[in-house]
């Protein structure tokens, strides 16, 4: 996953907003979003290729997204799957401190990425390749591909959007939330960061939303939960660009 926005506490009705966005190649095989039939505590889509996950929650309020660490001097495959940092700790009993002290331990074993772990009360932000903790605090934040509110203009663009609408409304309409996800202005070229990918591609990456012939984004996630811990998962996905299907959860926090 690419780019996560996100509004945690700070509102009347919510502890947590979540507007994401994964993108990855065309070719990499995936399921949509599903309670898993090897755990069905975990509602997630995955990865078919290394069975992890970018983004997902559980029926007990455990929740998790990750995406990865852009420096092209750095390995793109670690000893694990960064997928499986997600997996771990939605499948796990760890408290988020207890799970990011093990990590810490292990960082070197993956590629590089940024976590985001925790639930409705408490949510924290790692970096293994910075070896950055962050504890997060009410607001609106944005994570890309370098580390916590890092001011690109896509985190810049999409945190703007998110806190312009949670800040006038009640209530979250998940369809308000993908027209951010949705938006595929690029930024203009003096505005882009350098991240040694070159121009062409750093174009392409600016947007929130991404297309291109071999890679984009395959799915946006919509992720609320409220005050009395309903949760609502949307989730869309898309193929070359183009919308698939939309499926939607509703459960209530053990």
């Amino acid at each position: 996953m690419c780019l996560i926005n996100f509004h945690f506490h700070d509102h009347p009705n919510y502890k947590l907003i979540v507007a994401a966005n994964r993108d990855e190649f065309y070719q990499r095989p995936t399921a949509p979003a599903s309670y898993w039939k090897d755990d069905p505590n975990i509602l997630a889509g995955r990865d078919l290729l290394q069975m992890g996950t970018w983004f997902g929650i559980t029926r007990g309020g455990r929740f998790a997204a990750l995406t990865n660490y852009r420096d092209p001097d750095l390995p793109e495959t670690g000893d694990f799957s960064r997928g499986e940092v997600v997996r771990s700790f939605l499948a796990g009993e760890q408290s988020p401190n207890e799970f990011l002290q093990s990590l810490k331990k292990n960082k070197e074993k993956y590629a590089g990425f940024n976590v985001l772990i925790g639930n409705g009360d408490e949510l924290y932000h790692y970096n293994n390749i910075l070896d950055e903790t962050n504890e997060i605090t009410p607001g609106t934040h944005g994570l890309s591909n370098a580390t916590l509110d890092t001011p690109w203009p896509k985190v810049e663009k999409g945190k703007q959007m998110l806190q312009d609408y949670v800040t006038n409304h009640k209530k979250m309409e998940a369809n308000e939330l993908f027209r951010i996800t949705s938006n595929s202005e690029q930024a203009n070229d003096e505005d882009l960061p350098n991240t040694g990918v070159g121009m062409e591609l750093e174009r392409i990456l600016s947007s929130l939303f991404i297309t291109s012939p071999d890679y984009g984004t395959r799915s946006s996630t919509v992720l609320l939960i409220d005050k009395e811990n309903n949760v609502t998962f949307n989730e869309r996905t898309y193929e070359n660009g183009k919308f698939q299907r939309e499926k939607q959860y509703r459960f209530s926090i053990d």
